[in-house]
């Protein structure tokens, strides 16, 4: 599967959607989508 760069990020959402993913409150998808956006390792084994 071809990976989608990304062109833009809205600041206010990506702020939020780190704090929440912090607090472990991120829905999955979204958690995915934050750690492929941003390079993280997953913590789940």
């Amino acid at each position: 599967m071809k990976r989608r760069e990304i062109q833009w990020i809205n600041t206010p959402v990506l702020s939020e959607a780190i704090f929440r993913y912090e607090k472990g409150l991120l829905h999955n998808s979204m958690k995915l989508w934050l750690e492929q956006a941003l390079d993280i390792e997953s913590t789940k084994h």
